[in-house]
This record gives C-alpha cells, structure tokens and sequence, in this order.
C-alpha cells in the first residue's frame, strides 16, 4: 500500500517525540546521577601523612641485596584505585551516531523505493500464468558506500514477488545467466516431484546459459518462498530468494487489513538485511490510526531472527503457510531458518516504534542501530 512520502519534520510532529531528546538530555544534572558514579567522579579523601622527624643529612637509599620477597595476597597493602580518567567525550560521540542513523532512516522514508517489494508481472496464455525469472549476478547495494557481489532475480534482492491464487496454473521460465549451474525450490508449495527444484534429485542443474521450465497448478494457499536449492548456502544467501505468495481461492476467513508487508531477512552473503537492506536504509512500516496490517515474516538466512515490535502486539494467524487452529498474541515472533508466519498488527497507538531482530548483535552497537532494524510509524 503506497503512501505519500513525509518529511522528517512532519513525522516528528505527528509521532509526538520532536525535541523530547533534548529535554531530557538537558535537565540531568549530577543529583540525577546514581551515588556509585557520583563518587567514582569526586577525588578520594586524602589519609594525613604522619609527619616525618628532622634530619639534617638526607638518609642515603640502599641498594636491594636480594630480590624482595612477594607478600601474601592477604597481606598485600591496599590502595586506592582513581575513578577512571574521562575518554574525551566518548558519550557524546556514540550519541551522535545513534542520532545520525536515526536522522538518516527519518529523511530517506520513500514508500515509493520498492523496499517492501516489486511485483513480478506475468502473461496469460491458454489460462495459464507465465513468469519469466533471470538469476544473474549483480552489484547490491546493500547501504550507500557497502555494494557486494550478488545473485538476484531479474536484478534485485529479493526477487520480484510472485504472487497468485489457489488454483492458477503457472509456468515459470528460468533463464541461467550466471557463472555456475542453479535450480528454483517452491519452498512451501506443494508440486509434483519434478517440479521441486532440487538438481539431481528432481532435475538436472540449470548450467549456464541454459533455461529450464517449472509448471504446476498452485494447491496450498499460503506465504511461501522460492530459491536456489543448488550451493543453496552461497547462492541464497548472496540474494537468489523471492516470496510466493498464494492467495485462497475462497477469502471468507481471510483477515481483512488495509496494507499487506512481506518481510524477507537474511544474515550471511550479503549481510544482516531486511528486504536486501540494513538499517538505516530499510523503510517503515507507515499506518494511520486505527488501521490493521498484514506481516509476511519469511527467514531465508541461516540463523533465527526473533522480530520484536515495540508498542504494538501481534496477532500470529498462520505458520509456513496453513492457520493456526489458535492465533495467538507476542510481541517477538521468533522466526527460524525457512519458516514464515503471518502477523496482523493493528496500528493503536501513534508514534515511530522500534521494529527489529532482538538478537542484539544484529541490530545495534555502541556505533548506532544497523542490519535488521526497521520501525512501524503510525500516524494521527
């Protein structure tokens, strides 16, 4: 669902938080300080030293005759340890990068960039839907200044969307433009075997410069994947990797909502990315008050990824593709290598609010936020 971009200003404004930063930063003062760091600043008491008796000669220093004796650590005599001596303004300097990549992730919002995907376009033959995918290798850009070598699908990571209803039958055309030999798994879809996509098991490889032709008719309607399953470890994870989507034929008890996300992570190749981005140069989630969305989770890395959603809970509704018998509610859906579950979340509360992996080591450093973080803006 495309919206308007908006400007940082306007989006402050709107989320309530403009200039909340510095207030705060400003009224600390030192009796805000906990007592430990209050004394660790002051300098110790000095202990009186006993006054020396009058010598008119200095006392000469003698030379050791033997190595001195090491005293037991319990007679050891204790001395005072200084409070550490202040690092220039080291703070103020982390504080400052974690307000650059937030300043950065505000000003770059542009529902219109393609982040939150690019429909694959398909034409009709016969009644049947024919896509054609060219696996390539490319240069991502993964954030301004880090580009890596990739495999992409018609040129981008993730690969266009497929998106379809139970039902379809589809032809998809696979065009082998790379270096090395491939093969397309329907992760999650159900399909005669040669259709699998798995080289030497189902098939043989798609080598180079060849084109191999997948056709079956879509049975289980769901959140689903495709990618290579052939050097699966370095193909996927440098990008060869897409969502399929199947929409039920029959939408009775399909959750109605007013935007609908897939959020595709990945973690080696070509990093910790969201969408084919890390932070701050993935996209919010923007709603207005009231509205509800869908969030498509599909992990094509190979780690988990738990995804926490601050102020907002989640309504988790189906797991790699069929509902559950029990939704339940989280605010962390801990997503593992290959799984995908869908999410409703309903937009409550206004505000930006976090939305990233709580595996911290993939979200944020003492540099700022990075890799998988995104937030979710909702608006008055």
């Amino acid at each position: 669902m495309n919206r308007s971009p908006v400007s940082r200003r306007n989006f402050l404004k709107a989320a309530g938080v403009a200039g909340a930063g510095l207030t705060v930063g400003a009224c600390r003062n030192a009796s805000a300080l906990p007592a430990e760091a209050t004394r660790a600043a002051m300098p110790p008491t000095p202990t009186p030293e006993p006054t020396p008796e009058p010598t008119l000669e200095p006392t000469p220093t003698l030379e050791p005759t033997a190595e001195p004796v090491a005293m037991a650590e319990s007679e050891a005599v204790p001395t005072a340890t200084p409070a550490p001596a202040p690092q220039g303004n080291a703070w103020e300097e982390m504080d400052r990068m974690h307000e650059e990549g937030v300043n950065i992730f505000l000003d770059g919002i542009d529902p219109t960039n393609g982040f939150w995907g690019t429909p694959l376009e398909y034409r009709e033959e016969d009644g049947v839907k024919i896509f054609e995918v060219t696996c390539q290798e490319v240069d991502w850009e993964v954030e301004p200044g880090n580009t890596v070598a990739a495999m992409a699908y018609n040129g981008i990571v993730p690969g266009p969307e497929i998106r379809v209803t139970e039902g379809d039958t589809v032809r998809i055309l696979v065009h082998n433009e790379m270096s090395q030999s491939t093969g397309v798994h329907w992760h999650g879809v159900i399909v005669p075997n040669n259709m699998d996509g798995v080289p030497y098991f189902t098939q043989p490889p798609i080598r180079p410069g060849e084109t191999f032709v997948y056709e079956f008719t879509t049975r289980n309607a769901g959140s689903h994947m495709y990618h290579s399953h052939h050097n699966a470890l370095e193909q996927v994870s440098r990008g060869l990797l897409g969502a399929f989507i199947i929409e039920p034929a029959d939408k009775t008890n399909e959750p109605v909502v007013d935007a609908d996300y897939v959020l595709i992570m990945n973690d080696v190749g070509i990093g910790l990315t969201l969408n084919g981005k890390s932070f701050p140069y993935t996209q919010p989630i923007m709603a207005k008050l009231g509205e509800k969305f869908r969030i498509r989770y599909m992990n094509e890395g190979v780690m988990i990824h738990p995804m926490h959603l601050h102020g907002l809970e989640q309504l988790v509704i189906t797991k790699d593709g069929w509902p559950l018998p029990q939704p339940y509610y989280c605010d962390t859906v801990n997503v593992a290598p290959g799984e995908r579950f869908d999410v409703i979340v309903e937009a409550h509360t206004p505000g930006a609010w976090a939305f990233h992996c709580h595996i911290l080591s993939h979200a944020e450093s003492a540099h700022g936020m990075f890799g998988m973080v995104t937030a979710v803006i909702v608006e008055e």
